[in-house]
């Protein structure tokens, strides 16, 4: 569910990522601008790039980065403001010494002496944040009570620095510095140390991800800022930036012929065809102010959409399309009505609506012209309602119970039963085509829970489907995000239910090279 959008997408430009020789030579290595060798290293260290899978893999020697002075190599760009770091990162190989590592860090300058903050995984499994608050002044830590990360995240906002971190498939687990003064310009960059001046040490690093969030008095749904479209291969977590914009784009369907994909941004439908790169603007005529609650029927011959009409008092209108574009049809009667999900056999339409001051989930004929039923009665927001690819149930989002959680029904509404009981608010059901897993959007308790805001941290969560229904004791963590309303609000499975679709958002976007793969 979503109000008003308007239209175009900027057209985007991407630079070539190359590999720079040299601190002092500053050329572009995928996110970042150059690499050093920080302090008296003894074995220079080096970085290279891979656009195809956008890996970053680091080696690199050094001392230590302990007391008054560090040796270690990086790869680093010049930032301003706040940000959020995130990578997956590894250290490759047994390794020499227990206390090699591997991170994130944000430095004043590349003076050996700078004043700093790291955040860490070393060879032995301790995770730690490590910073130094004076020139030449002692190093400082807090030890995470997790061991062993592997998702690395590092976070500046004003003058306090939080790492967050996971083991693949957990949620996030932070240490805090606060008052700690870099100054406004910093060294931000990805870092390897062997902890053996005659040792060199590799590390890879995946999913890197350099977030500039919203401002604080950012407005919603008056002020957007930019978006990178993703897809993940589900069972390696791995991520790829397939297209990037200055432009608000959302919710990606995927198409079952596997060459497009659908989303919307400021009004007007977008298709992207994966094996060009490319976007073209969908002909959906006189409705150009789509929101981003789509869905393609199973067959992939018709595309519902979510209208605001202004001759129905700009309320959101369910209309369907043919899927290479025309003339829209309407098929709800009123507003508001924001579809979410198709019926495998292509004859009903499920959607949740405001009726009488409150929105519970109706379905309809996809045909058009006859009454919509009512599937939901229950007090507060059901939203989000899909059906299971084999017809026999509806998922939808609830928050009857508190928070917003996961539910399910028979597509009559009847045997309503809840799926997921947690301390977070489960958004957007998304069953795999195959019907072997249940992909969902978490955001944390401090989103209310009938809310799905734009740019917050939120989770991409995993369940296998058990016997027909999904096993919330499997439940994982599957990508994390900056992002939320827009990032998966519709189906967005690939056909073989290996991979999804998603947005990801930042207010300044760094251009990669974007090398085009057949999905």
């Amino acid at each position: 569910m979503n109000i008003v959008l308007t239209r175009i997408v900027g057209a985007v430009v991407f630079l070539v990522a190359s590999v720079g020789l040299g601190w002092a030579q500053q050329a572009q290595l995928g996110l970042f601008e150059g690499q050093a060798d920080v302090g008296r290293v003894k074995l220079k260290g080096s970085a290279s790039y891979n656009p195809t899978d956008q890996t970053y893999t680091l080696t690199g020697a050094g001392t230590n980065m302990w007391f008054g002075k560090d040796e270690y190599f990086m790869v680093w760009k010049k930032m301003r403001g706040d940000f959020i770091l995130r990578a997956d990162a590894e250290l490759l190989g047994k390794g020499v010494d227990p206390h090699r590592k591997v991170g994130w860090i944000i430095r004043t300058s590349l003076d050996s002496s700078s004043t700093h903050i790291n955040a860490a995984v070393h060879g032995d499994g301790l995770t730690a944040l490590q910073y130094r608050r004076t020139l030449g002044g002692n190093t400082e830590e807090k030890r995470s009570v997790l061991n062993g990360a592997e998702v690395i995240q590092l976070a500046r906002k004003g003058s306090t620095y939080t790492m967050s971190v996971a083991k693949d498939g957990g949620t996030f687990v932070s240490e805090e510095v606060s008052d700690l003064a870099l100054g406004e310009e910093v060294y931000v960059g990805l870092f390897i140390c062997s902890h053996n001046p005659d040792v060199l040490e590799k590390g890879t690093f995946r999913n890197v991800r350099i977030v500039v969030p919203a401002r604080d008095n950012f407005v919603p749904y008056r002020e957007y800022i930019g978006s990178n479209l993703e897809i993940m291969d589900v069972a390696t977590r791995h991520r790829r930036i397939i297209y990037q914009s200055p432009e608000s784009l959302q919710a990606p369907n995927w198409t079952p012929d596997n060459k497009y994909l659908l989303y919307n941004s400021k009004g007007l439908m977008y298709r992207y065809d994966l094996a060009k790169g490319t976007p073209t603007v969908l002909n959906t005529d006189f409705a150009t102010n789509n929101n981003n609650d789509h869905v393609l029927s199973f067959d992939g011959k018709m595309l519902g959409i979510s209208h605001h009409s202004k001759d129905d008092g700009n309320k959101s209108i369910v209309y369907t399309v043919p899927v290479q574009g025309g003339t829209p049809k309407k098929i709800t009667p009123i507003g508001h009505s924001y579809l979410h999900g198709w019926s495998p056999d292509g004859k009903w339409l499920t959607y949740t609506a405001d009726r009488n001051g409150d929105f519970n989930i109706y379905k309809i004929p996809s045909s058009g012209g006859k009454p919509e039923v009512q599937l939901t009665t229950a007090k507060g927001l059901d939203d989000g309602p899909e059906y299971s690819p084999d017809g026999k149930y509806i998922y939808f989002n609830s928050t009857r119970s508190g928070l917003m959680q996961i539910w399910r029904m028979k597509p009559d509404g009847s045997e309503q039963e809840q799926i997921t009981n947690d301390e977070f608010n489960n958004w957007f059901p998304h069953p795999s085509p195959d019907g072997k897993w249940m992909v969902i959007l978490s955001f944390l308790k401090d989103v209310k829970p009938e809310d799905h805001p734009f740019y917050r941290q939120v989770y991409l969560r995993l369940m296998p489907m058990v016997n027909g229904k999904p096993d919330v004791s499997q439940m994982k963590v599957i990508a994390y995000v900056y992002g939320g309303q827009g990032t998966i609000n519709t189906p967005s499975w690939s056909p073989d239910s290996k991979k999804i679709a998603f947005i990801s958002n930042t207010d300044q976007i760094d251009r990669l090279q974007i090398v085009a793969t057949k999905q």
